[in-house]
């Protein structure tokens, strides 16, 4: 595996780097939240972009950290709790080495292993992380799997655009090759509206956004603030 892979995957596996992402995040998306009520006359597109500033922090691996800053802090979790004091019952360890025989004996050496409490959590909080993205990994892959079963007997009606009795509400399925699903009692005006909106969906690529989105919530699964962005940028999506 490459360096800046490896290096990448470790940044990644590492809690407190999510953490402090989360953290951060969360600022925006108080900010976004508040300049929804703000800016309600505004073009719905705008509260989108707005969700899109939130999304850039949460991938980002760094904060540009500023005095005119909206964010009080680009690190969240101090260097300070990871170097906090020894966990109370543990030992320093060493390491016998076997020295040459001509120079006699063996050489002990001590290695400086101490943990803070902080850290120590830490493990026990990064496997609860990690099962809990696979708990939504899981569920999308369920999800999924029901969904593309369901549509399975979907007959064209032209282009993109598929039929089912099996639907009963309009939606887009596929990210490489989106494609459009209705429930066949639509008839008349009413289908040329929702293709319509359907399509626009696509023109604006709100296939790709919502995935992101929920890739997005889960990882970072334990904020409930990230919940609440994810229902509102849905919304917002359709509002525009």
């Amino acid at each position: 595996m490459p360096n800046w892979m490896s290096n990448a995957l470790e940044y990644a596996l590492d809690f407190s780097n999510v953490l402090n992402a989360s953290i951060s995040a969360s600022w925006l998306i108080l900010i976004v939240i508040a300049l929804r009520l703000v800016m309600k006359q505004a073009p719905k597109w705008v509260n989108v972009a707005l969700w899109g500033i939130v999304a850039l922090r949460l991938m980002m691996p760094f904060s540009i950290e500023s005095s005119f800053s909206l964010i009080p802090s680009a690190q969240t979790v101090s260097d300070q709790l990871m170097q906090a004091e020894t966990v109370a019952g543990q030992q320093s360890a060493y390491l016998d080495i076997v020295s040459n025989p001509a120079y006699g004996g063996s050489v002990s050496v001590e290695l400086d292993t101490t943990i803070s409490a902080f850290q120590w959590e830490l493990v026990d909080v990064t496997f609860l992380w990690l099962a809990g993205m696979a708990v939504m990994v899981l569920y999308t892959v369920v999800t999924y799997w029901r969904l593309r079963r369901k549509v399975d007997t979907a007959v064209i009606l032209r282009d993109n655009i598929f039929q089912s009795e099996r639907v009963t509400s309009p939606f887009v399925l596929g990210i490489l090759r989106p494609r459009i699903y209705l429930p066949f009692q639509m008839l008349g005006q009413d289908l040329a509206y929702v293709i319509a909106h359907e399509q626009a969906h696509i023109r604006r690529k709100d296939h790709w956004w919502k995935p992101l989105g929920f890739l997005l919530l889960t990882i970072y699964w334990f904020n409930p603030l990230m919940w609440m962005a994810y229902i509102l940028l849905c919304r917002d999506i359709e509002l525009a």
